[in-house]
């Protein structure tokens, strides 16, 4: 299924780029759950969308208790790479970088994985570690921090990990964009075991009213199993700061609370909600079921059995920072690549050679074959 966002991600397509002449750059997310690509070109500091796709390909189901990815998650998130594939060449995109998370960092067979993606699709991903998934996310969301705070906690749910990143914010405002580029200041940094997919896989969701008490004590011990919890929660309070959540659970409890018929970007990524509204929202989420879930047009059938897990983090998290309001962003990952690319320190183009037979040209990483 193409992104519920309307099928672009609630984001404005451009002209194809043969009628604009201006350089694309493209960023690939290959997660746990979803498989995502944003398509965008620079302007100023930042970058218009051009196009962009999400795919709930489930890579890491059955992961947690085989430690491989499975053969039905893989033709999935084939799948979804196929069709990213085709955007790549029917936008005409100059520049590519391809990034892999969780799943493929865990799975004993994520490198053959990998290496069957470039030789069928030609895209060539990098399985990049959890601390530079902290940053890139922290990139992402760096225009999301209001001028007067001193400090963020950026909160990263994904399929399988929640990044945790205590952010310098007064850091951020003073170097602008080409500080954040070149020294993310990060204070504090976690990366904890637990995801919407692993959480939801390690319990009996036939029963989510005996399902949700152990998922939320999976998700506190978790928490507050970080060693810098306790000072990071002080300097958070100190600065009188807040959280920033990108994630599909954030922003499902957005467009949920704002009662929204259908999704819109414009009115979910930097939104706001108070501990109070948040509260509310997951105790709706949770007494409606799956079911209920499942009927609300800014969740869906896909969304609708993770959500308990995303809430059971989301909870976990916020019990910790509790007088605390949370900022929703709609933007996360891909668009900390697509800065990085367009505005930090360029990779050196590499030259491939052509020869008869060759496999499909690989794409990723700052290159396109």
């Amino acid at each position: 299924m193409a992104d519920k966002k309307d099928g672009t991600g609630g984001r404005r397509r451009g002209p194809p780029s043969s009628q604009r002449g201006k350089p694309l750059y493209a960023a690939v997310d290959l997660g746990t759950n979803n498989c995502r690509l944003l398509v965008a070109e620079p302007r100023g500091q930042s970058f218009r969308v051009v196009d962009s796709y999400s795919q709930i390909a489930r890579l890491g189901e059955g992961l947690h208790d085989s430690g491989r990815l499975s053969d039905a998650a893989v033709e999935r998130a084939m799948s979804a790479l196929h069709a990213i594939r085709n955007k790549l060449k029917q936008h005409g995109v100059g520049r590519v970088r391809c990034i892999a998370t969780e799943a493929c960092r865990k799975a004993a067979n994520g490198a053959d994985f990998i290496r069957r993606v470039q030789d069928e699709t030609g895209l060539t991903f990098k399985v990049i570690g959890a601390k530079e998934e902290a940053r890139l996310a922290t990139i992402g969301c760096y225009d999301l921090i209001v001028p007067e705070v001193k400090s963020v906690l950026v909160v990263d749910v994904g399929g399988g990990s929640t990044e945790l990143s205590h952010v310098n914010a007064s850091a951020i405002q003073t170097g602008g964009l080409a500080g954040i580029l070149k020294d993310a200041p990060i204070l504090d940094w976690t990366s904890l075991k637990v995801g919407v997919v692993t959480l939801s896989e390690s319990v009996d969701l036939s029963d989510e009213a005996a399902a949700w008490p152990l998922m939320l004590d999976r998700a506190r011990t978790a928490v507050k199993g970080w060693p810098a919890i306790e000072r990071v929660a002080r300097r958070l309070a100190e600065d009188d700061g807040y959280l920033i959540g990108t994630s599909g659970t954030v922003t499902c409890l957005a467009g949920v609370h704002l009662k929204l018929d259908r999704y819109r970007r414009d009115r979910v990524d930097g939104s706001w909600l108070s501990r109070d509204e948040g509260r509310a929202t997951m105790d709706q989420l949770r007494h409606l079921g799956v079911a209920g879930r499942a009927k609300l047009p800014t969740i869906g059938e896909e969304r609708a059995p993770l959500m308990l897990a995303g809430c059971a983090i989301m909870e976990a998290v916020w019990e910790v920072f509790d007088a605390h309001k949370l900022r929703v962003a709609d933007r996360g990952l891909r668009e900390g690549i697509l800065l990085s690319m367009m505005h930090g320190q360029r990779p050196q183009r590499r030259r491939r050679p052509k020869r008869p037979g060759a496999r499909p040209a690989p794409v990723g990483d700052g290159h396109v074959g």
